[in-house]
């Protein structure tokens, strides 16, 4: 290694050696720690499953829960058809109490602190440390070890963070930011995969093109029409064909396919707005499924602003409608705030315009943040805020496969991010999470 090379500054591809750290179904394994009893039994994590609620949404599930049928993004009522909770198999003989599972309220507070932990061991690990959600994050680990003894760097990095802090991590080891986050979600859970230089074309050759970095669901079904299903395929495909199809992002993906990636793990600052998004299986047009969702993503984003002790101007809602048709509206407010009631009730109200109208993807969002300590504007100047909203954006649908998205099925941020959001790269909040990250209810 070149000893004059400073932290972060760049080096030759085969030089590099990137890591992403991706925590395992990270609030069910906070539960787990707070919880041991709950170690193997199927784990929910969510909103609206408590005696009186009617509306919720699935944050995470644990890999047993999953065998259920429950991901996250579901509504809380099919969760509870697919796996009753075990409270209420006890006392019900209908039910089987063997086939049930233990259901937790998403508590950020508790699940920040022990994200904390984790990251003071990334920082004590490596120089450079790029944290994209409360569960995962890239290191630069170029200038702490070197290829021939990288597996066993990760391995103790993963020893440490599950004995010190009680959670389990997996680790992926490449040269290139894209092929690292492709290599932790190989051997989940608790995995550790790495990629040596030369040898990242090779291991992205046979896997499904959605694993590519940048594609995600709906660009996977472009490629698909045009004979594309695998990353080795697409790394094969004339550039020009990709550019015709998906523009400058066709040969984002072309590169990132044939392992090439120059971006550098760079650290990021405060963010300067905070967003969830979450796709819907299939469009929809029911008011009341379309406003569940955007309810548990405004619960999700106020959760966090307050996590981070941010307050926010501007309140916002993402609207995608098929085809791909991308529509965004805020409402601006007098002073900043710290209300997740009153994110709820804009949101709401911003979804009306959108009545009648089958959806694809909603998301909720705040921005014109405020960190510095002051006293927030009173709900009493509302009365008089400007309710004049942005006008309609309408593009086709971005980026679908964020670099922070939950790879392992949390709630997070999926989808295009909006520009300038922190967990942009968080579920499919990515989102309510199809692939939803709450990233980051996180992502």
């Amino acid at each position: 290694m070149d000893g004059a090379r400073l932290p972060g500054t760049s080096a030759d591809d085969g030089d590099r050696i990137v890591a992403h750290v991706d925590m395992d179904c990270f609030y069910a394994a906070c539960e787990r720690r707070r919880e041991p009893a709950l170690e193997d039994d199927p784990v929910v994590v969510g909103m609206g499953f408590e005696p009186g609620e009617t509306h919720g949404a699935v944050a995470t599930a644990s890999y047993e829960a999953r065998e259920y049928g429950v991901d996250s993004a579901m509504a809380i009522s099919a969760a509870l058809e697919r796996l009753p909770r075990k409270v209420d198999a006890v006392e019900d003989p209908a039910l089987d109490v063997a086939d049930a599972g233990f259901y937790r309220p998403v508590d950020m507070e508790y699940y920040e602190s022990v994200s904390d932990a984790v990251r003071t061991i990334l920082h004590d690990r490596a120089p450079v440390v790029r944290e994209v959600s409360i569960d995962e994050a890239y290191l630069d680990v170029t200038d702490v070890t070197e290829w021939d003894t990288v597996e066993q760097w990760a391995a103790r990095l993963k020893g440490e963070i599950r004995s010190t802090v009680g959670v389990p991590a997996s680790v992926g080891v490449a040269p290139t930011m894209s092929a690292a986050k492709v290599a932790s979600d190989r051997d989940k859970p608790d995995g550790l995969v790495v990629v040596e230089p030369g040898d990242v074309r090779e291991f992205f050759a046979d896997l499904p093109v959605e694993d590519v970095h940048g594609v995600g669901p709906v660009t996977a079904e472009e490629l698909g029409e045009l004979g594309i299903e695998t990353a080795g395929e697409l790394a094969s495909e004339e550039p020009d064909v990709l550019e015709a199809r998906f523009g400058e992002r066709g040969l984002e993906i072309y590169r990132y396919a044939r392992g090439e990636d120059d971006r550098e793990v760079t650290p990021r600052g405060r963010p300067k707005s905070l967003s969830r998004e979450s796709a819907f299986t299939e469009a929809t047009a029911d008011r009341e499924q379309l406003a569940d969702r955007v309810r548990s993503l405004a619960a999700s984003v106020a959760d966090r602003a307050t996590s981070k002790d941010a307050l926010y101007r501007t309140i916002g809602i993402k609207v995608v409608t098929p085809p791909f048709d991308v529509n965004t509206r805020a409402r601006s407010l007098p002073g900043p705030v710290d209300e997740p009631d009153l994110v709820e009730s804009v949101a709401l109200d911003l979804l009306d315009e959108f009545e009648g109208q089958r959806v694809r993807k909603v998301g909720v969002r705040v921005s014109n943040l405020s960190f510095a300590a002051g006293r927030q504007a009173s709900l009493g100047g509302f009365d008089g805020a400007d309710d004049e909203s942005e006008s309609v954006e309408t593009t086709a649908e971005g980026d679908e496969g964020d670099p922070g998205r939950s790879s392992d099925g949390q709630v997070t941020l999926t989808g295009a991010p909006w520009a300038d959001d922190e967990g942009a790269d968080d579920a499919t909040a990515g989102s309510l999470e199809g692939q939803t990250t709450i990233d980051d209810f996180r992502g």
